[in-house]
């Protein structure tokens, strides 16, 4: 399943609440989680409405009255001790790590820190705890949104009246596309921007879909001439679409002290690329460089991007669609000196092509027996021709 959001009126938590409550998430899917997280009673109801005369879903998060102010360290204790689902808490981590990240940037802090004020209110962690809890429970294969409205005018904040989009949204927004109006109101919050952040894979127009479900979260204004929501369409690919075309994100790099360069390929591959790597090339004016090539999911394409900018020294990045052949593979385990060593099996019509042993056990062999590793990998490669 594919989804793909329009953000015609920005994002904001409480949006997200209400397009995955229409789309089809259960109520208990999303309260039983911030319950578990939240360190008081928050309620959290949906109710259908209207914006602009279109029908929409509402979510009302009530909390109890609180003046505690929280920073990123007690925001992350709290939600690392909470039982949650490990993928839910590890998402709910990141979408705070984010909004750390940008409120540190903006008032030139360290994001450990940040003193969250609108954001570190229950809500807001009712918001996102809820919303992650709610797209793990959908197990997307590839979220897809608009460019982003943010909205126009001011908006009173604890730092005083700010300018639309709030420096925060700014901050979170970077590298995604984004717009001001279409109404001189706040239609991005930095909840929002961060949960989109989060995410969204790519950005662009929807993909090519079979539309199943439809959720439409409401904003809390109700704009004349303007439906004030947050679109989710939920649904499958059509055969042979971008949603199922892998991509390669390519750089050339000539600034880089070579030692990161291990690093940074384990990161991509962390975040979930296929694979990575480095072609030695030649530069203009005689300049040695690499071309940095990464294989990645279109699921995973937005954690790879940040990787490319946030950990090399690129300015741009280039994408393109690759068409891939996959043979058919499985995994077995031999025993070699008492010890198993994993070899990956690959076939071809069924018949078996090639199998290799993985080289991490018949290292960790070498170094429990004292044998070289090349006479361990010898023994270990003809048990694996035996597997044929």
């Amino acid at each position: 399943m594919i989804g793909w959001l329009d953000c015609g009126s920005g994002a904001s938590g409480d949006m997200f609440l209400g397009a995955l409550a229409g789309a089809g998430v259960a109520d208990e899917v999303i309260s039983s989680a911030v319950s578990a997280a939240a360190p008081d009673v928050v309620h959290i109801h949906v109710e259908p409405t209207r914006r602009a005369g279109f029908a929409a879903t509402r979510a009302h998060v009530d909390t109890p009255a609180s003046d505690v102010r929280r920073t990123w360290a007690d925001i992350r204790t709290l939600l690392e001790d909470a039982p949650l689902e490990p993928a839910v808490r590890q998402r709910a981590v990141s979408t705070f790590a984010r909004l750390a990240e940008a409120e540190g940037a903006v008032h030139a802090c360290p994001p450990e820190d940040v003193s969250f004020h609108e954001i570190g209110a229950l809500d807001a962690i009712a918001d996102v705890v809820g919303v992650c809890a709610g797209f793990v429970h959908l197990g997307l294969d590839w979220l897809v949104a608009s460019p982003v409205a943010v909205g126009g005018g001011t908006v009173p904040t604890a730092h005083g009246t700010l300018s639309v989009p709030v420096p925060a949204v700014v901050e979170l927004l970077r590298g995604i596309p984004s717009y001001g109006g279409p109404v001189d109101v706040e239609l991005c919050t930095p909840t929002g921007a961060a949960l989109l952040r989060e995410w969204v894979a790519d950005w662009a127009p929807q993909p090519a879909m079979t539309t199943e479900r439809l959720g439409v979260g409401a904003g809390r204004r109700d704009i004349h001439g303007h439906a004030n929501v947050l679109r989710l369409l939920l649904g499958t690919p059509l055969s042979g679409t971008p949603a199922e075309t892998p991509l390669v994100l390519e750089t050339n790099i000539d600034d880089l002290d070579p030692r990161l360069w291990p690093g940074i390929l384990t990161r991509l591959l962390d975040e979930g690329a296929s694979d990575a790597w480095l072609t030695p090339i030649l530069m203009k004016k005689g300049r040695p460089a690499h071309t940095l090539s990464v294989l990645v999911p279109r699921d995973r394409m937005a954690l790879v991007r940040e990787v490319l900018f946030r950990e090399t020294s690129t300015l741009g990045v280039r994408e393109h669609p690759v068409a891939k052949h996959v043979l058919e593979r499985r995994e077995e385990t031999i025993e070699l000196s008492g010890q198993p060593v994993r070899v990956k099996v690959a076939l071809y019509d069924g018949v078996v092509v090639n199998a290799q042993p993985e080289f991490d056990d018949v290292a960790a062999v070498a170094e429990k027996t004292g044998r070289p590793v090349v006479a361990v990998l010898a023994d270990a490669a003809a048990l694996a021709r035996d597997l044929r």
